[in-house]
């Protein structure tokens, strides 16, 4: 039997590479656990380290102004929208620790 007819887990699916969006959003969701918003799956714990995620946002601000000009606008509409989501929860958890 072959394991697409034994079906397979998350962890066992690879996820294509050199998609933009998915690229963003692989980004996004690792800043997301960083912010505890969602649960680390290796842990299986929800804890915020503003340290990384200020890292991870940092990187996606430097990808936006390097690949200015060089975007779809679907892709610049998508990279926008992750960014302004995650300086929210970042803010939110900013002023909580302060």
């Amino acid at each position: 039997m072959t394991q697409e007819s034994q079906g397979s887990t998350a962890e066992e699916a690879s996820l294509p590479g050199g998609d933009f969006r998915l690229f963003i959003q692989k980004l996004g969701y690792q800043a997301l656990i960083s912010l505890g918003v969602l649960e680390n799956p290796l842990t299986k714990t929800k804890r915020a380290d503003l340290s990384q995620a200020r890292g991870v946002i940092d990187d996606l601000l430097m990808l936006r102004d390097r690949t200015r000009g060089n975007l779809s606008e679907d892709e610049v509409e998508h990279l926008s929208t992750v960014l302004q989501s995650l300086q929210g929860h970042f803010d939110r958890l900013s002023k909580q620790d302060g």
